[in-house]
């Protein structure tokens, strides 16, 4: 049958496009001053592993060495643009040679054009074989003509050199130390075969992969040319030991006999696969989003504006805001002197959150499983966020004044600057409505897109404060100053200080009590300090000196006994209302596998919303009576400590951090991923809902066997 015209339009703008490809690396070449094999700027060497004899296999490799760093060499399939290493063989008669073998590939995207790239140096191996009748003896004299690519971010130069190498001839004997480090670095083929599935816009591959393995953030370099998007993101699912990819297509009606390619894990190994026509499951466990289940980029940054907004009434942020809002209106100032006090302040905001953002998605590219707040999983930034917020209790409380803290002194740009960072610096242990779907979309985006998502964020939580200074008409609702301010600050003092002891309850959680009461010593070291420094003045200066110098070696012994007592108690969960398990992927799968209705949640002890709707919605009696009616199976994520696989879990469901709650429902391909405000009868419905509907099943079903009430379906299991 002939091809409609929709798929010779596609398959005309795709040759249009590695045309001008083709013409763009012409173009640059002929600009390019000229190059001689001997001074490519990827110099290529041939190199033979050892002797051969008739009838055996050994191995070449072409060894790649760019003469500065900026320049790559290119895949078999170079992807979007570029070109793909052409060999041409001088051999001798019963000589032959197998298909190159690459290391695995990296990705290089630039202006929206996705390469697969070799950067550094790199070596392609070459299988050698003699024929059993070979009759030479000696030396072996074997010749290349190698063709390829040679390019940097800016321009690219074919480049071509004549390579030789003298093979011995004879039984095995000492081979060349170097195979050993190239071998390791070729992508190794999986035993079973893949399958693959072309629907109308996506190629779905099912790689066999035992379900032991971590994954991380993998990419499937495709070996077929033009038949996917290279640069459009990649979604993934696990289902057992398979391992779904979904690959936007380039091209539709027409399906290859074959797809070939290399699976790149997130650690950086990577594993070839071949693919034939076949069934590929649907569902599964989802590990990474497409980008096209993403919401567009407007509603994202709408939700992280929402969101960073919604910070400000935590109970370790609205101390801060009232009191630069306290600050702004006893100053007193004019017009410029407001504007530029909400400038600073918000610059500080924003720089903060782009900050954590950006180190972040720098940890992830290196190949770490962190998500947001993620600095709040390292012991020593809990003890920092103590000590912090112990110092401003004492602020609020009258012992000293913190310079961008006060009220009396007034304000100045640079007070509201290094406020700004440190209200968002505080506000980080929490993710709230609106923005959990814009930080989990920041995982997938380019860099860029995803620096402006916390941008967004940083501006939501800084704008009412920006508003104060820019709308006189806020200003003059604020109450005028005097004496009933000192007594608001004492006020403020309550929520601060019940922070500061929530993240002492926190230390004691992830350190032990040893390292606790380090952390309880090393505050009250630091405040005294700063008491000193910022409090009366001494009449004896050097007793004042003296005295800091004791507390400041207090303080670092006791940051050294902290050090030492560190121990993360096991989690106790004896005593918790709700019964659960600890989550795993195999724990979700078994648990999916029962029949029965599956709630899994995730939570940290430093997030404030996991703990209210815990108390609130998850801790129930009720909840807990509900959810055995139902035969509910409840799994628990505790994110306190970094957890790469519940790290890579929340990245799969689009989730930067928590809290999160999913409900699976039996025989369902994907959950129900809940609200991260609960209810107080939320679950309670849920449960309730399951139960209705599985009574109604076992009704329709013929009266042949007697079938357990969901109650003791859960007990059988």
């Amino acid at each position: 049958m002939g091809r409609s015209r929709t798929e010779l339009m596609l398959s005309a703008r795709w040759t249009f496009r590695r045309l001008m490809a083709g013409l763009a690396l012409a173009l640059a070449a002929m600009m390019a001053t000229g190059v001689h094999a001997q001074n490519n700027n990827i110099r290529a060497t041939l190199v033979a592993e050892g002797p051969v004899a008739p009838g055996e296999k050994s191995t070449l490799a072409l060894r790649f060495s760019p003469i500065k760093p900026e320049w790559h060499g290119y895949w078999s399939n170079p992807g979007d643009a570029g070109l793909g290493m052409v060999l041409e063989w001088d051999l001798p008669d019963g000589v032959t040679v197998g298909e190159p073998q690459y290391p695995t590939p990296t990705r290089l995207l630039i202006d929206g054009l996705m390469n697969h790239v070799f950067e550094g140096d790199y070596a392609v191996l070459v299988p050698l074989t003699l024929a059993e009748d070979f009759a030479g003896s000696g030396l072996l004299e074997v010749s290349v003509e190698a063709f390829y690519l040679a390019c940097t971010d800016e321009i690219c130069v074919p480049e071509e050199a004549s390579l030789s190498v003298t093979v011995p001839i004879g039984a095995s004997g000492a081979s060349n130390p170097a195979f050993a480090q190239y071998r390791s670095a070729i992508a190794p083929r999986l035993d079973s075969a893949a399958r693959f599935q072309q629907t109308a816009s996506l190629l779905r591959i099912a790689i066999p992969l035992p379900a032991s393995i971590d994954v991380g953030e993998p990419h499937v370099f495709v070996g077929n040319r033009d038949l996917v998007n290279y640069a459009d993101a990649q979604g993934f699912a696990r289902e057992g030991d398979v391992l779904i990819a979904e690959i936007p297509l380039a091209r539709t009606g027409e399906m290859p006999e074959l797809v070939e390619g290399i699976l790149r894990l997130g650690n950086g190994d990577g594993l070839r696969f071949e693919a034939r026509a076949g069934d590929v499951p649907s569902g599964g466990t989802r590990l990474m989003m497409r980008g096209s289940e993403l919401p567009a980029l407007w509603i994202l940054l709408g939700g992280a504006l929402l969101g960073g907004l919604i910070l400000n009434v935590m109970p370790c942020v609205f101390p801060i805001l009232s009191l630069k809002a306290l600050s702004l209106a006893k100053a007193g100032g004019g017009e410029r002197e407001a504007r530029l006090e909400g400038l600073a302040y918000t610059t500080g905001v924003i720089l903060a959150c782009i900050a954590l953002g950006g180190v972040m998605l720098g940890l992830r590219a290196a190949g770490e499983q962190v998500g947001w707040a993620f600095q709040l999983q390292e012991p020593g930034v809990v003890v920092a966020l103590l000590v912090l917020a112990s110092l401003i209790t004492a602020n609020l409380l009258g012992a000293f004044e913190l310079p961008g803290l006060s009220i009396s002194q007034g304000s100045t740009p640079s007070g509201a600057f290094t406020t700004g960072l440190l209200a968002a610096f505080v506000a980080t242990p929490c993710t709230g409505p609106f923005m959990a779907a814009a930080l989990g979309a920041a995982l997938l985006l380019p860099a860029p897109v995803a620096l402006l998502l916390f941008a967004a964020l940083g501006l939501g939580l800084a704008l009412p404060f920006l508003l104060l200074g820019f709308v006189p008409a806020l200003r003059r609702i604020l109450p005028k100053p005097g004496q009933w301010m000192e007594t608001f600050k004492k006020v403020l003092a309550v929520p601060m200080g019940l922070t500061a002891l929530a993240l002492i309850w926190l230390v004691w959680r992830i350190g032990g009590m040893s390292f606790a009461v380090g952390a309880v010593a090393l505050t009250a070291a630091s405040i005294a300090i700063v008491a000193l420094l910022l409090g009366a003045r001494m009449r004896v200066e050097r007793a004042r000196k003296a005295v800091i110098a004791v507390f400041s070696l207090v303080a670092i012994m006791t940051v050294v006994a902290m050090t030492r007592n560190f121990a993360p108690p096991v989690a106790d969960t004896s005593s918790a209302t709700l019964v659960t398990e600890p989550f795993s992927a195999e724990a979700l799968q078994r648990a999916r596998g029962s029949g029965v209705p599956v709630f899994v949640y995730f939570t940290a002890d430093w997030c404030l919303t996991c703990k209210v709707n815990e108390r609130v919605a998850i801790e129930r009696d009720a909840t807990q009576a509900a959810f055995e009616d139902a035969g509910v199976v409840a799994l628990r994520g505790d994110w306190t400590l970094r957890q790469p696989e519940i790290t890579q879990f929340l990245n799969g469901q689009g989730a930067a951090g928590v809290p999160l709650y999913l409900w699976y429902a039996p025989g369902a391909s994907e959950p129900n991923q809940l609200s991260q405000v609960l209810g107080p009868d939320s679950l309670v419905t849920l449960a309730q809902q399951s139960q209705a509907l599985q009574s109604r099943a076992l009704q329709s079903r013929p009266v042949q066997s007697q079938s357990l009430p969901p109650r003791d379906l859960a007990a059988a299991r």
